[in-house]
């Protein structure tokens, strides 16, 4: 423990939070006691409906909100205390489209590596536009730009100064897919240099195939931390699905046991089942189904998907 009584930060972190909280001058609490690491290098996802405090979070970890109660380290140094030191290490994407609309686009992002004391670089800058396909329009203002480059715009600001930890608040809203696979071939890459990443998205399936770890947020509250992969095998229900060689009208008495459902007309049986232990009675089912003469055809499993087991999370939050 800390001198403050709190908890010292794990030894890999990048990012440590404790005991966060924000409560508004309106009385409206955002957040209540947040405590979280961030291991250094990782990408690491925030999940969470509207308004659970994903962007507030953010906020203070970044130092554009304070917070009312509470200390965060950014790679050793207090958000509130040591404020420049802190702001430098990291860029951050918000949500909302905010860039000077007369300006040109290489005028926009060299501004911005400027703010944050850096010397001139143009062939970083021009590397972080080919990268995110805005070079072509480094001379255009930026009120010509569609919404999706506006977007990529804002990546390339808060990639001007070289950060070593990245956040992107819903990075990819508005931005069509193919665009959107590029953005996330330049996260794949920055990763790879050893840079930290922070994401909040709504596309989940960009979570379930880029991020390490998963936290879930909601009414101001981290309510699960997780490593992806432990996550999908702890909660995401699997099924057995077996296409039946004759429909059954009723499902036998002597497979009560599995909790089976008929579907497609009693052509298909279906056996829902997780990984805490259940495999053995797939089997024990199989060995069931000859004893009682019902062949079936084929058979598929299929798991749920991080969406189906967020929905869950926040459902039986809520």
């Amino acid at each position: 423990m800390t001198a403050a009584g709190q908890a010292a930060p794990a030894v890999d972190a990048i990012i440590s939070i404790r005991s966060i909280a924000k409560t508004y001058a309106s009385g409206f609490r955002a957040l209540g006691r947040i405590d979280l690491d961030i291991r250094r290098g990782e990408l690491f996802a925030l999940l969470g409906p509207n308004g659970a405090g994903k962007t507030t979070l953010i906020s203070i970890i970044c130092g554009i909100v304070t917070p009312s109660s509470g200390t965060v380290l950014v790679d050793g140094h207090d958000t509130v205390t040591d404020y420049r030191a802190t702001r430098s290490l990291i860029g951050l994407v918000p949500q909302e489209l905010t860039t000077d609309a007369f300006e040109s686009v290489w005028n926009t992002v060299a501004f911005s590596r400027r703010l944050f004391g850096k010397a001139a670089n143009p062939a970083h800058i021009e590397k972080v536009l080919k990268d995110l396909s805005l070079w072509d329009k480094k001379d255009s203002k930026v009120m010509t730009l569609s919404g999706g480059m506006k977007r990529r715009l804002l990546i390339a600001k808060a990639l001007s100064h070289e950060p070593r930890i990245l956040f992107l608040d819903e990075p990819t809203a508005g931005v069509d897919v193919t665009l959107r696979a590029g953005m996330w071939d330049l996260v794949q890459s920055l990763r790879a240099f050893g840079v930290t990443i922070i994401l909040t998205t709504h596309y989940l399936e960009e979570a379930e195939e880029m991020a390490d770890r998963i936290g879930v947020i909601d009414k101001g509250s981290i309510i699960l931390v997780e490593d992806k992969a432990a996550l999908m095998r702890k909660l995401g229900r699997k099924q057995l699905t077996l296409h039946l060689a004759q429909p059954l009208g009723a499902i036998p008495a002597a497979l009560a046991p599995y909790h089976l459902d008929l579907a497609n007309h009693g052509a298909d049986l279906i056996y829902s089942y997780d990984d805490k232990g259940q495999r053995g009675s797939i089997a024990d089912l199989l060995r069931s189904l000859t004893e009682l003469g019902i062949e079936f055809k084929d058979l598929h499993t299929t798991q749920s998907s991080l969406e189906e087991i967020f929905v869950s999370l926040v459902g039986g939050a809520r």
